[in-house]
């Protein structure tokens, strides 16, 4: 048991968040915590780390225990480069190494092997030996730069960290986390700041993670590949269910079908338990079982109405007209930004029905593709008859801060009655409470589900949606799939959730180094392609050589031998030791050819390709070693 939590309750000032709350997270576990926003996700978390306390109940942590905690914008402030601030989780592998290599240094002036500073040096080079044997202190390099590979840091080893964007700087913290290996990791929306590629690494690198892992996601696709347990806060209650989401969901269907019928079936008991009663207590031969019926009344007790949740948000998207079937047709774009170029000669259509999906990494120029599609101002960029766009933008930046939600929407659709535009906003997820705010004061959350309900009113027939499952939570991002799939129209989109993706997307077109290729088929296929495309990546800097340690090798003294057999002893002996240094040449040539492998980053990508050269290196060291010890009492 890492964390145990008994009976805890939490409210902020009136407010009931959490009610009764008992939680246990076991070593190695992996539980995604689950339910909507508000509902006190991440007042747990905080909570389970120590910064809250419970209004009641207790908190109660493993002793020793090393706990590691990624905030939503967990980043920090620091002078140093990427690479140093890596580094520094590994300081004492680094002097521990660096010291053997002195201490080896020191050894071999000293002649005297009987004497006590020999043997003293030799116990401390055996004592750092065994030290960095345990913690695989000779591979920590590797280490740092596999996890810095795999959340897209390759080519920023030196950048400054008080440079970066504060997404940059929560995903550094978040590499910096998984190189400390702590009992327990806890993420709030990790994937938040991640591109496609490193949310698939990070999921390979939790299967092998030796600790705890517990996940505030609304990633579904992450859920699933990371979690073998659901825990739910509902009507400030926690519920647990086995399995991902997938399997939370059929469970959660389940359990919420049986409450209802185990309710109607009381309901239903107790009215005819009721009824008898009410038609036979004043009667004189009747009364006696009438009793009996009120004492089974009693002891049922009365039918409490299992918690529903409320209705999770409602879109529907209809267009005013339709477009001809060439929506759009692109020829030889060029995209630049800042004068940077981000796309050259990209070419692709789009006909009517589409569901394209645009995915990349950050900062290959998705936004700037879909904002170069509205603005029609590209020569390149041909847009066909009767089209009509309209663009949901992931910052909110087409609404107006200033002004009240309610008057946001009717401002925009003058001919519908408020009563009209109150239902539009409350089907959509704001509700009275939200109406009179300003836009400005909205959550994320809320922010998206009014830009959703202003993008339903256009009647466009070409939506463009920038990153629409952002800020919503699970049941908003699903109620928003199904309307999408049910729109007639044509829809272009920039997102990475995946789920999303793979639920929606009828073709893909993905942006890599400046090049935009275009996948004509849905996106579970076009991941399955990608396999099989060759993945030419930047060399990144040069992996400095393993370091190892060198064991003292006492020459033998000079000498001849009087006796044939004596001769033939010493040509054995030299033989024995040519064999042993082609072992030792060979066995370094192939580490440092690992050693090579490592320094690409394809091959750092793959976690599992990682830990088979790591493994081998060392074997490697182990063999070498032996070789040495070998040599040392041949010689």
């Amino acid at each position: 048991m890492l964390t145990d939590l008994k009976g805890v309750s939490f409210a902020y000032t009136e407010n009931q968040i959490l009610q009764d709350i008992s939680f246990t997270v076991m070593e190695e576990e992996r539980i995604g915590l689950i339910g909507p926003n508000g509902v006190g996700k991440t007042t747990l978390l905080r909570l389970i780390s120590g910064e809250l306390s419970p209004d009641t109940g207790t908190v109660a942590l493993k002793s020793g225990m090393r706990l590691g905690v990624l905030q939503q914008t967990g980043g920090y402030e620091s002078g140093r480069t990427v690479i140093d601030e890596m580094r520094e989780v590994f300081r004492q592998d680094f002097n521990a190494v660096s010291k053997l290599e002195a201490l080896s240094q020191k050894l071999a002036a000293v002649h005297d092997e009987g004497s006590k500073e020999y043997m003293d040096i030799s116990s401390e080079m055996e004592r750092l030996n065994r030290y960095i044997a345990s913690r695989d202190s000779y591979n920590v390099e590797v280490r740092i730069r596999t996890v810095l590979n795999g959340m897209s840091f390759a080519g920023m080893y030196d950048q400054v960290i008080d440079s970066m964007s504060g997404g940059e700087k929560t995903r550094l913290k978040l590499a910096r986390l998984l190189l400390e290996s702590p009992d327990l990791l806890i993420l709030d929306e990790p994937t938040n700041h991640l591109d496609i590629s490193s949310m698939f690494w990070l999921e390979d690198y939790l299967k092998t993670f030796k600790g705890a892992v517990l996940v505030v996601s609304h990633d579904r696709y992450f859920l699933d590949a990371t979690c073998s347990k659901i825990a739910e806060i509902e009507n400030c209650r926690l519920s647990v269910f086995p399995g991902n989401y997938t399997k939370y969901k059929e469970l959660k269907a389940a359990k919420t079908e049986r409450l209802i019928k185990e309710y109607e079936a009381k309901v239903e008991e107790l009215k005819k338990l009721q009824d008898y009663v009410d038609r036979n207590i004043v009667r004189a031969t009747t009364a006696k079982s009438a009793q009996s019926r009120v004492k089974q009344i009693e002891k049922l007790g009365p039918a409490v109405k299992p918690y529903i949740p409320p209705d999770p948000p409602k879109y529907s998207f209809k267009a005013d007209y339709k477009s001809y079937d060439k929506v759009l047709e692109v020829s030889n774009l060029d995209l630049w930004i800042g004068g940077k170029k981000l796309i050259s000669g990209a070419q692709f259509d789009i006909n009517r029905g589409d569901r394209f999906a645009i995915v990349g990494n950050n900062g290959t120029g998705k936004t700037t593709l879909i904002k170069a599609i509205l603005a029609g101002e590209n020569q390149a960029i041909l847009r066909g008859r009767n089209v009509q766009m309209a663009l949901y933008d992931q910052e909110g930046l087409n609404l107006n801060k200033q002004e009240q939600v309610i008057y946001e929407l009717w401002g925009r659709h003058m001919g519908l009655t408020q009563t009209e535009i109150r239902k539009l906003l409350a089907r959509g997820g704001l509700f009275e409470e939200d109406m009179f705010k300003k836009v400005g004061e909205l959550s994320g959350g809320e922010s998206a589900k009014l830009g959703l309900c202003v993008l339903e009113c256009e009647g466009a027939n070409t939506l463009l949606l920038d990153e629409p499952t952002n800020h919503l939570d699970l049941d908003a991002r699903e109620s928003l799939e199904k309307a999408l799939k049910a729109f007639d129209g044509t829809v272009i989109f920039v997102s990475h959730d995946r789920y999303f993706l793979s639920a929606l997307a009828t073709r893909v077109a993905e942006i890599e180094e400046g090049k935009l290729t275009v996948y004509n088929t849905d996106y579970a296929h076009y991941l399955e392609q990608k396999k099989l495309v060759p993945q030419e990546a930047p060399a990144p800097a040069q992996t400095s050589s393993s370091s190892k340690s060198s064991a003292d090798a006492s020459k033998p003294a000079g000498g001849s031998y009087r006796s044939k057999e004596e001769r033939a002893q010493e040509a054995r002996t030299k033989a024995k030791i040519k064999d042993i240094e082609q072992r030792i040449t060979a066995l370094e040539q192939e580490e440092a050819r690992l050693n090579e492998r490592l320094a690409d980053p394809a091959v750092l990508a793959d976690y599992k390709e990682v830990n088979r050269i790591t493994a081998r290196i060392s074997e490697i060291h182990e063999l070498v070693e032996a070789l040495y010890e070998e040599y040392g009492e041949i010689a």
